[in-house]
């Protein structure tokens, strides 16, 4: 398994888990709590996650919630560039990863301090994608994803959906690496393509995406997997976020992706120091 990852010339170690805290600069995630329109917000949220011991920050600037509206990518560029180059300017050991589908966005983002492209779509969403991160050099989080957001949950038909969704990943990663990207990152997709019994499945499988030799990023903080089951709403799904992390580490997760940093660092370093 690749536990090493380069990013922006410094080898990250993901044999370590790594929280990676969510900054949404967006007015409509579904997380209200993730929400940060203002530059104010950004900072205050920023600051806060460094100091709970954030690895990793992503922004983004383009819900992918269903139904979501349409945001341009003039937009979406007004709404993440801010956020990157104050992280980039003040937190400069905590590397950027921007979470975008857009290769006009994925570059500009990189050129304004991101390290890391985390794309929802898995290139499906811009066919330029692969070779654009191939020539930005720069690690990729392959998603899997079927459609787009607004048709994805009509598409979560599968025979075997563990052995499907690891093959459609496979294809990717192969495509990938022949054009010469280096570090990938797969992310299983929680909540994308899947109903909620199928994201329980592939999270009592996780450990089966090992066999692609790549590092797993699982993204399940306060997801409909979890108060649609609890029959509570995302503001009060946070327990169940850190009992859900906590099965992602025991079966190989090597980063979450979660609003709440303090809470995931605690997961984390419970998990680290007396069970894994």
């Amino acid at each position: 398994m690749k536990q090493l990852i380069n990013v922006k010339g410094k080898l990250m170690d993901l044999g370590q888990p790594k929280i990676m805290g969510i900054l949404n600069t967006t007015p409509d995630s579904f997380y209200t709590g993730s929400r940060a329109g203002g530059f104010s917000e950004i900072k205050n949220r920023v600051s806060q996650m460094v100091e709970e011991g954030v690895d990793i920050i992503d922004v983004g600037g383009y819900s992918t919630r269903p139904k979501a509206e349409e945001v341009s990518v003039r937009e979406e560029l007004g709404r993440i560039l801010p956020a990157i180059e104050f992280i980039g300017k003040m937190y400069q050991q905590i590397p950027v990863s921007v979470d975008t589908f857009r290769t006009e966005v994925a570059k500009e983002a990189v050129a304004a301090g991101a390290a890391i492209v985390n794309d929802v779509s898995g290139g499906n969403l811009d066919d330029q994608m692969f070779e654009t991160v191939t020539h930005l050099q720069v690690p990729y989080i392959l998603m899997h994803m079927r459609g787009t957001p607004a048709t994805m949950s009509s598409l979560n038909q599968y025979q075997d959906l563990i052995v499907e969704v690891i093959r459609e990943l496979e294809m990717k990663i192969n495509r990938l690496s022949e054009l010469g990207v280096k570090d990938i990152i797969v992310d299983p997709g929680f909540g994308f393509a899947k109903n909620v019994e199928q994201n329980y499945l592939m999270l009592k499988h996780l450990e089966q995406f090992q066999v692609l030799d790549r590092p797993v990023l699982a993204g399940l903080s306060r997801k409909s997997m979890i108060w649609k089951k609890l029959a509570i709403e995302p503001e009060e799904a946070l327990n169940g976020t850190s009992v859900l992390n906590t099965v992602a580490l025991m079966k190989k997760a090597a980063i979450l992706r979660v609003h709440d940093v303090k809470e995931a660092v605690e997961v984390r370093n419970l998990l680290i120091q007396n069970i894994l």
